[in-house]
């Protein structure tokens, strides 16, 4: 069985986190998929840590990707550029809005000599209206759009212990939603034969992620209650063991309490006066905390206080380390990882694709992270362009390729 996207053609010229992790997933799906790096290089190359001859940041989303670097200031660059654009069926940029445009590379531009492409542009506020022009990064996105706040109001943060999150939610979100929207307009491609611009807004994509926007704009105070089903007041106990996990059941919510009760099985709480109600329950936190973490107490491994939790219907988690996790047998039955060369005889561990098709074990060849330019002459020689033109590309400086040599 060939992959779902075996044939397809992507032109990438993002760069960092939200484009090339759109890139990336269509790469696993199949697609032969080029980057297009600037002369300075791909940003990420130089995040920490920088394993071998590569950062580990930039391996994980470019990794099997070949690279090609080309300098857009020099105008013989920009018609490699268009050669490579006329063999696409997909291209993504990051850029701020209408920057590929100053080079010619814009959607129109791309899509006059090759009307079938389908053309995706990443951007913090999208292509139009008053915020387009604007900067943006994952947490300053994530800033303007709620998240944040509800970041620091759900966990209480306040003075020094404010801070935003680890992760980089807007750009992944962003990238994966790319992907979705890219094979959505390749279907319609397939059908009608059209190539397609597809505008994504990160702002657009962090806020229909959310799903308690209905609840942040009703306008409803719920005091103490908890929305959307309580399961992100999730409260952290120990197991018997001394591990700490957690359980996405609210113990102050209406809804998730008698849970709790069920599994205890300790009717009489929901009649203890102490805990009568979602405020009396927070007010009592401290004593409800402690009758629960008591009663685990009880038992003599998780595996059995597991089993209790399940005839309660509530799910635990145990809080690892991503060391941890890979180690488990589960992680290694589906394959949660896998490694890829840091170009100087070591190895790098990133992720693998999380999805399995059935009649198909993975990648046919191993992904391996580019140099900058490593494939300028292959991919243009592919092209049609004869010795004499590449060379000539890389004495204008049209090319790029770091620690390249000639005679």
């Amino acid at each position: 069985m060939v992959l779902p996207l075996e044939g397809i053609r992507v032109v990438d010229f993002s760069r960092v986190l939200a484009g090339p992790h759109c890139g990336k997933n269509l790469l696993d799906l199949g697609a032969e998929v080029i980057k297009v790096e600037p002369p300075r290089g791909d940003l990420s190359r130089l995040a920490f840590p920088v394993q071998g001859a590569v950062s580990g940041y930039y391996a994980q989303q470019n990794a099997g990707k070949r690279n090609v670097s080309i300098d857009l200031n020099v105008p013989e660059a920009r018609e490699a550029a268009l050669a490579l654009c006329d063999t696409a069926d997909v291209v993504i940029e990051n850029f701020r809005p209408r920057a590929l445009a100053s080079f010619g590379l814009d959607y129109a531009a791309v899509a006059a000599r090759n009307p079938s492409v389908v053309y995706a542009s990443i951007s913090g506020y999208g292509q139009h209206g008053s915020w387009s022009s604007r900067m943006a990064y994952a947490p300053t996105v994530q800033a303007e759009v709620g998240f944040t706040r509800n970041t620091l109001r759900h966990f209480d943060l306040e003075g020094d212990e404010r801070r935003t999150d680890a992760l980089s939610h807007a750009d992944v979100y962003a990238g994966l939603h790319a992907a979705i929207a890219v094979l959505a307009a390749l279907r319609h491609r397939a059908v009608t034969g059209e190539g397609q611009y597809i505008d994504i807004a990160m702002a657009a994509v962090i806020t229909s992620m959310n799903e308690r926007v209905h609840y942040d704009l009703s306008g409803i105070d719920l005091g103490q209650e908890r929305p959307v089903l309580g399961a992100t007041d999730a409260p952290f106990f120990t197991s018997p063991e001394g591990d700490e996990f957690l359980v996405p059941m609210s113990l102050v919510g209406s809804l998730t309490f008698p849970f709790y009760c069920h599994a205890m099985r300790r009717a009489d709480l929901k009649d203890d006066p102490r805990f009568a109600t979602p405020e009396l329950r927070r007010q009592n936190y401290a004593e409800l905390y402690s009758i629960v973490q008591t009663w685990i107490n009880t038992f003599g491994d998780m595996a059995s206080l597991d089993a209790q939790f399940d005839e309660g219907k509530i799910a635990t988690g145990r809080v690892r380390t991503m060391g941890e996790f890979v180690e488990t047998d589960w992680a290694k039955q589906w394959g949660v990882t896998r490694t890829v060369p840091d170009r100087a005889g070591g190895e790098i561990t990133i992720p693998g694709p999380p999805w399995h098709f059935s009649g198909h074990t993975g990648p046919s060849t191993e992904q391996v992270p580019a140099l900058q330019g490593e494939h300028n002459t292959e991919v243009f020689t592919e092209l049609g362009f004869d010795e004499h033109q590449i060379e000539a590309l890389y004495k204008s400086a049209a090319f790029v390729e770091p620690g390249r040599t000639r005679d």
